[in-house]
């Protein structure tokens, strides 16, 4: 007789407990994981943000766009209100410039974008403390991660650009490093964009 060697994750969902059931496990003892994390980064204006929701368009009819953009200007509002008219009624928006562990989104599509805005949060609230910045953005993304969706990360490579000639945008720069080899490290997939096409490299 030919063992069996379909995967648990190929079932679909709603077929999953009966399927544990029927091979004698106990489904309200398991916890099988829906979660995928799909991470992209790149350099300014390489299409990062353009695929993650053609990528999110193509998992979900009505996807969440997670913005981390805090307000700090007239002209930064109105760039924030122009991306959101860019997007269609079927997205949902939700607006968090920090706390993401707070959120509650099993099930759902998300495009967060981006990491290098949640970052600029953290390290200005942690008065530019570098440690103490990337431990709490490693703290917040460990916990907000522990959900069953699919989530689709936006970030930026800072490193590979002209260097800071101030103390405090050099740290910036190895925080953003740090946090996106850490995020890079827990997703399923990564892309790096150049001049808008997507290079898949895990």
């Amino acid at each position: 007789m030919e063992k069996c060697q379909l995967s648990v994750l190929e079932i679909p969902f709603f077929q999953k407990r009966v399927f544990l059931a029927d091979i004698g496990l106990n489904p309200h003892k398991m916890r099988v994981s829906m979660r995928k994390i799909i991470f992209i980064t790149g350099g300014q204006r390489s299409g990062k943000s353009h695929y993650a929701q053609k990528l999110a368009k193509d998992k979900a009819d009505n996807p969440i766009f997670l913005a981390t953009a805090r307000i700090w200007d007239e002209d930064f509002k109105a760039r924030v209100k122009r991306h959101r008219s860019d997007r269609s009624e079927n997205w949902q928006t939700i607006e968090e410039e920090k706390n993401l562990d707070k959120l509650e989104l099993q099930g759902e599509t998300i495009v967060l974008d981006c990491i290098t805005l949640w970052l600029t949060n953290i390290f200005h609230d942690a008065e530019y403390d570098l440690e103490n910045s990337l431990e709490e953005a490693k703290s917040i993304w460990d916990n907000f991660v522990q959900q069953d969706f699919t989530l689709i990360v936006v970030s930026n490579e800072l490193g590979m650009g002209i260097h800071s000639e101030n103390e405090s945008g050099r740290k910036f720069t190895d925080l953003q490093g740090w946090i996106n080899q850490h995020i890079a490290a827990l997703a399923d997939n990564v892309y790096f964009m150049v001049s808008g096409i997507p290079l898949e490299i895990k």
